[in-house]
């Protein structure tokens, strides 16, 4: 019997520390980022990347009138399916609003159906494939799920983590949020960009 529940505990934190070193101690103590992101108030430029059905689709073709959110997503990332909920729900308020919602999927290790499986599950708006990181490379996006929100002149207003709890308990913090409504109403964004915590990207 302390045979069986040695194993059974030598099991477990044996998948906890593969999860914690591959998945989520990159970025999530907020430890420096590999890749230089894009100041915010820069421009980007429009993009065509496929959908999860193969159609080739671009930033102005699935931007709202008020602008778009990119959000950096990962179909095995823990950080991710604490977050599911939260994205869906900021998609289908700021949709009502004309800012659309766009996910990005840049993880190499994560093959079309299993993205595709994990957008329909969770998401009601499209999901690009970022094929060699390309997209991410370019905005500077490290980790899964990162924001990155468009003016509807695709001007950056605001990057980073969506709010200041990953787990969705004790939020004091509704970082995009806050922007988007500042920005909608005419009003300075107080606060531009915040470190963005999860699961990094995994780069081919």
């Amino acid at each position: 019997m302390k045979k069986l529940i040695f194993l059974a505990a030598a099991i477990f934190f044996a998948i906890a520390a593969f999860v914690f070193f591959n998945y989520i101690s990159p970025y999530v103590f907020n430890k420096t980022s590999p890749n230089e992101a894009l100041v915010v108030g820069s421009t980007v430029e429009n993009f065509k990347l496929v959908d999860t059905n193969g159609a080739e689709k671009s930033l102005n073709d699935l931007k709202g009138k008020n602008g778009a959110i990119l959000v950096f997503v990962s179909a095995q990332c823990p950080i991710v399916k604490q977050y599911n909920e939260r994205i869906s729900k900021f998609a289908a308020d700021f949709a009502e609003k004309g800012v659309n919602v766009i996910g990005i999927n840049s993880n190499h290790t994560e093959s079309l159906e299993w993205v595709k499986s994990h957008a329909a599950e969770n998401y009601k708006f499209p999901v690009l494939i970022d094929k060699g990181n390309v997209l991410a490379d370019k905005l500077g996006a490290n980790v899964t799920p990162e924001i990155f929100y468009l003016h509807e002149t695709n001007v950056l207003v605001y990057h980073g983590a969506i709010d200041n709890s990953s787990s969705g308990e004790s939020i004091t913090e509704n970082y995009l949020r806050d922007a988007v409504e500042a920005n909608l109403s005419g009003k300075p964004v107080a606060r531009k960009s915040a470190k963005s915590f999860g699961c990094s990207i995994k780069r081919v």
